[in-house]
């Protein structure tokens, strides 16, 4: 099998979509390169926010299900999401920036000897932005040029995941016998894994929690990590692979910016498998005006009224608001 390109997105959900783009919007400065609705679940609001130009390996999705229970952290989980940053100096930039907008954020620390900055956001959900200072591998994206955070501190990718398990043997044995990961590092609980190019872009941390109960999923939880794929042809062996090892999956799966596959491994750990394009930016939306209007596939275009009727509005207009970089606190 062609070794997995590294991280595509992250899907977790939210209890207000509302309130999670303004955060990720105002404080995070990452972009809305689409605001959809659940492809399986047309009640349900997909944020997708990510680079200046919705590149794959840069975007974490949103779900708003209606009614769900807050989630229970814990064991067998996706368990946090880390944002790349250019250097040092911007962990340090958001270590300021996150104490005068009141996010609950740990002090800044080191992990394989890069520096990290642990953060929460309304819900507890996790999140680490990691410096790239030193990092060599997989290629970040473009800072939103337009936001408020200046282009030289800005978030420009994901990666790594973390995992939180209690069984290191089977996640050893899926990483690296299953999936494309080399075991590359090890530092007390957390143990690094790496795929194609490698880097923060290209890497999997999976911490050891043998104690803890199992998670359970809800709003402030991560629902599933998908990692990247080249083209179709590649979905379709990934099939292949997976039928040979007897797994369940879903088969594919055209969700027309991307297409995709989806398969459980570990218990509570959902894998997507999404190839690099489309894209975000298509017929609906230049890129200009990316992630302001309720955006549809095809097959649902038909039914924009109900569709309309059935989510809430929310204002996501940008293109005619001028963010004023944010350099002093």
């Amino acid at each position: 099998m062609k070794p997995l390109l590294g991280l595509h997105h992250v899907t977790a959900m939210t209890s207000s979509a509302e309130k999670i783009y303004e955060f990720f919007t105002y404080i995070l400065g990452l972009r809305l390169v689409k605001k959809t609705v659940n492809q399986d679940d047309i009640q349900t609001y997909h944020l997708f926010f990510a680079d200046d130009r919705g590149s794959a390996g840069t975007d974490m999705t949103f779900f708003d299900f209606q009614g769900q229970p807050k989630a229970i952290r814990g064991a067998n989980e996706i368990s946090k999401t880390a944002f790349r940053v250019p250097n040092d100096e911007a962990i340090r930039y958001f270590e300021k920036r996150f104490k005068h907008y009141n996010v609950n954020a740990e002090p800044v620390k080191t992990l394989f000897g890069t520096l990290i900055l642990l953060f929460k956001d309304f819900d507890d959900q996790e999140y680490v932005l990691i410096s790239d200072e030193h990092d060599k591998g997989v290629k970040a994206g473009i800072p939103w040029q337009n936001g408020p955070v200046p282009n030289e501190y800005a978030i420009y990718g994901l990666g790594p995941i973390f995992f939180r398990v209690n069984n290191t043997t089977l996640m050893d044995h899926i990483l690296t016998e299953r999936l494309t990961f080399t075991k590359t590092q090890t530092e007390g609980a957390f143990t690094r894994y790496e795929t194609g190019l490698g880097g923060n872009g290209g890497s999997v941390i999976v911490e050891y929690t043998p104690l803890l109960p199992q998670a359970r999923q809800g709003f402030g939880g991560v629902h599933h990590v998908a990692f990247g794929v080249e083209g179709e042809s590649d979905i379709q062996n990934w099939i292949k692979r997976l039928n040979q090892m007897q797994i369940m999956h879903s088969g594919f799966v055209d969700r027309f910016y991307f297409k995709s596959l989806y398969t459980r491994m570990y218990p509570g750990i959902l894998f997507e498998f999404a190839t690099e394009g489309p894209g975000f930016i298509d017929d609906e939306e230049p890129y200009e005006t990316l992630g302001e209007l309720l955006a549809l596939p095809p097959k649902y275009r038909g039914m924009r009224k109900e569709i309309t009727g059935m989510v809430r509005h929310i204002d996501t207009k940008r293109s005619d608001k001028i963010f004023k970089k944010e350099y002093t606190f």
